[in-house]
């Protein structure tokens, strides 16, 4: 399969799983209830089509393809199939700086919280880059993000404890819960100049990356600039992962199961297995969505509990093949 036709089924896929996703819910839009929709869009209809269902069905692609992405790229970075934004501490980080920016009672100000949410992710990038300069080792990089995410991790469970306020608390357990509820179309707008700088460094790091499936040091003897491909790599996985914690908060093992889906398609090729694997994401996300809002409960099961309670069990998997074929 070729890469446009890769890309053109994925497309297809995330298209198709919109449908649903803006027709069914607690009110499903079918027949004369739709066609009003399309027809009135300040009818009651149109109102849960556009306004409601729409705009939450784009921020769930966007962030699912914002995910998948970034864990095509640290995956192919590192070279090492475990990698993901949230193993690297990246959401951890991002996820602590917009908790911040709650309890602080900045979330009355537009934008304080999602610019939080970016600058949190930046900072970790960046210390993962000067990581990285220093030491050549996949390993150790991947060993300093978990410590990253441990630490930020503890220091959200901290913001958390000390909250003076029970409304502050509830949105920041809301935010680390991870969710795309109740987003407007001015939220998914906020996420995609990040998005768009993301992808553009990516396509820039693409060819190093397959360079990188040599070896670092017959890559470097090539004539790849090791320093500039990490640098691009880290800050388009740390600006698309900034957007997606913005946009919805903590949602875990999207960038971790997305490439995966699409290695073997893309024939192993990190160059490859960006666009698709941002796609894959967006629908994967689309879906759970859905799923989540479609499961009678009596409250809505959030969206990132609902992707860490299919996620976790699928890490095991991976982790348990990958020692095999270290073993071998």
């Amino acid at each position: 399969m070729s890469r446009l036709q890769l890309n053109l089924l994925l497309g297809a896929v995330l298209l198709i799983g919109l449908v649903p996703a803006v027709l069914f819910g607690e009110v499903a839009l079918t027949g004369t209830q739709l066609q009003q929709a399309f027809r009135d869009w300040t009818s009651a209809p149109g109102e849960i089509l556009w306004q409601v269902r729409a705009p939450r069905a784009v921020a769930a692609a966007l962030t699912g393809g914002a995910l998948g992405l970034a864990g095509a790229i640290l995956q192919g970075l590192l070279r090492n199939p475990l990698a993901d934004p949230g193993v690297l501490g990246v959401s951890a980080t991002s996820a602590f700086a917009a908790s911040l920016a709650i309890v602080l009672g900045l979330a009355l100000v537009p934008g304080v919280v999602e610019g939080a949410a970016w600058a949190g992710a930046l900072l970790c990038g960046g210390a993962l880059a000067a990581f990285t300069a220093r030491i050549r080792e996949p390993e150790a990089l991947i060993l300093f993000g978990v410590a990253l995410s441990s630490f930020f991790g503890a220091t959200t469970a901290l913001v958390f404890n000390l909250s003076p306020s029970p409304i502050a608390t509830a949105e920041v357990l809301g935010w680390l819960m991870g969710s795309v509820e109740a987003r407007s179309w001015f939220d998914a707008i906020w996420a995609v100049p990040a998005l768009a700088l993301a992808l553009f460094l990516a396509w820039r790091a693409a060819p190093g990356l397959k360079m990188l499936t040599l070896g670092e040091e017959a890559a470097a003897a090539s004539g790849l600039a090791m320093g500039r491909l990490k640098m691009a790599a880290v800050l388009s996985a740390s600006l698309a992962t900034g957007a997606a914690v913005a946009l919805a908060g903590v949602v875990g093992f999207v960038g971790l199961a997305a490439p995966h889906l699409v290695r073997r398609a893309a024939r192993e090729d990190p160059a490859r297995l960006l666009v698709p694997s941002a796609l894959a994401g967006a629908a994967m996300l689309v879906l759970a969505d859905l799923a989540a809002r479609m499961i009678p409960t009596d409250q809505e099961l959030k969206l990132g509990v609902f992707t860490a309670l299919i996620g976790a069990p699928l890490f095991a998997l991976i982790a348990w093949k990958a020692a095999r074929s270290w073993r071998t």
